[in-house]
């Protein structure tokens, strides 16, 4: 399992919002550039980048900041925010994006995230952010009539590296992850599914590490890590034991 630290970018700062709502942003770091070599330097592997500003507006707004983002750090990035069409794709992928992540597209346009996959196999994930069940788009801002299940099942056959299901009702205020509406997709679809929204503290980790969830491929955290209350150290050797056991 991989856990993924997230930098939300507004207005080229490092924000969290609660339940997606721009009016409600709190700012973490005003260098994101900054922010990204400090969670690099506590171990993290793999970090998970969104342009908030982008998934509103239906095309990138903070390149500037994720450029710096980056130049500044060697472990990989995936990114989400606006990008909606192939020339994006493609462009951040040129610039450097290991893994591009489509979710209102993915909705309206899924031969965009087909063609997309087959191009750049391993490097295409879909984004999955339900309220209710149902597939939230334009930045959460509007609510889909398709289910997140229905929506993964689209893409059984595309070559999706992964699929990333946030649960919005749990995004940004520490109530802990869905596992039963995480778990109910992972059981539903053969793509590694990736668990965002509400991991709070350790105990969420080692909830992750259960022999239930080892079909997940891991997990964002976001507040948790930027308030304290998920010690970066701590979480990366509960993962790092768990891997070395399963090998033994």
């Amino acid at each position: 399992m991989i856990l993924y630290p997230a930098i939300d970018l507004k207005q080229g700062e490092c924000v969290r919002l609660i339940h997606g709502d721009m009016s409600q942003a709190t700012v973490f770091n005003t260098d994101p550039a900054a922010q990204a070599r400090e969670f690099e330097q506590q171990g993290f592997e793999y970090l998970h980048v969104v342009d908030l500003d982008g998934a509103f507006a239906g095309a990138p707004r903070n390149a500037d900041a994720v450029e710096s983002i980056l130049k500044a750090i060697s472990m990989p990035v995936q990114l989400g925010g606006g990008i909606r069409d192939m020339r994006t794709i493609e462009g951040w992928l040129a610039k450097g994006v290991r893994r591009v992540i489509i979710g209102t597209a993915a909705v309206r346009d899924p031969d965009l995230v087909r063609e997309a996959a087959r191009l750049h196999p391993g490097q295409i994930a879909v984004g999955i952010d339900a309220r209710d069940g149902l597939v939230a788009v334009d930045g959460w801002a509007k609510v889909s009539q398709v289910t997140a299940v229905e929506l993964g099942r689209r893409f059984e056959d595309a070559g999706v590296a992964a699929i990333i299901y946030t649960d919005i009702s749990r995004d940004g205020v520490l109530k802990g992850l869905n596992m039963e509406a995480t778990l109910a997709l992972a059981d539903a679809i053969a793509i590694p599914v990736i668990a965002s929204g509400g991991l709070a503290s350790l105990a969420d980790v080692q909830r992750l590490l259960q022999p239930d969830c080892k079909k997940l491929a891991g997990a964002i955290t976001g507040r948790a890590l930027y308030d304290g209350r998920l010690d970066p150290a701590a979480a990366l050797k509960l993962i790092r034991d768990a891997r070395e056991a399963s090998l033994a």
